[in-house]
């Protein structure tokens, strides 16, 4: 199982960094070059949003698993993914890295996407030139973003942003 969670001065690159299935657990860590990106459909989203439920149940235990995700565990979260219509939980994380990596480039107010390396870019260059900013700072600022930059890949298939825009809602309060 993988998911992307970092922690970076700024929120979008937070959030950016927070690709992979959103369960309020912090499960094993990986690089950015292991999301698989594809195509997702209406019925991936929705069948997304009704899973979370049955996986935020088991969020405590994989807490308690940490890196070390047992078979028994293995199996709950392979029968959540198959009872909501996955195939296996591989794709169904795979569907939630897809998600996120588009939810990472949407605009909390105005709901326009940017996609998230240009978004991260753009930060970098306005903290630069910010001259408000103590070199000290700037410097960690710029080398957090630079790795963000590196870790977050650029949106692969634009045909998710609107299946994930009409959804954004409903994704949002199945992951609250």
């Amino acid at each position: 199982m993988r998911s992307l969670f970092g922690n970076c001065a700024s929120g979008l690159a937070g959030l950016a960094l927070a690709i992979g299935l959103a369960l309020g657990a912090i499960v094993a860590p990986a690089s950015a070059q292991e999301i698989k990106q594809i195509k997702i459909s209406e019925k991936h989203v929705t069948s997304f949003i009704a899973a979370q439920k049955d996986l935020t149940a088991l969020g405590p235990e994989l807490q308690a698993a940490g890196e070390k995700i047992d078979a028994k565990l293995q199996a709950k979260l392979e029968d959540v993914a198959k009872k909501h219509g996955f195939a296996n939980f591989a794709e169904l994380d795979d569907v939630a890295a897809n998600i996120s990596l588009v939810m990472a480039g949407l605009d909390p107010q105005t709901g326009s996407f940017t996609d998230p390396v240009e978004a991260l870019k753009k930060e970098m260059d306005e903290i630069k030139k910010d001259a408000s900013i103590p070199d000290k700072d700037k410097k960690q600022m710029v080398e957090e973003l630079t790795e963000a930059i590196k870790s977050t890949p650029p949106l692969q298939f634009k045909e998710n942003i609107d299946i994930v825009k009409k959804h954004r809602d409903a994704i949002e309060k199945a992951l609250q």
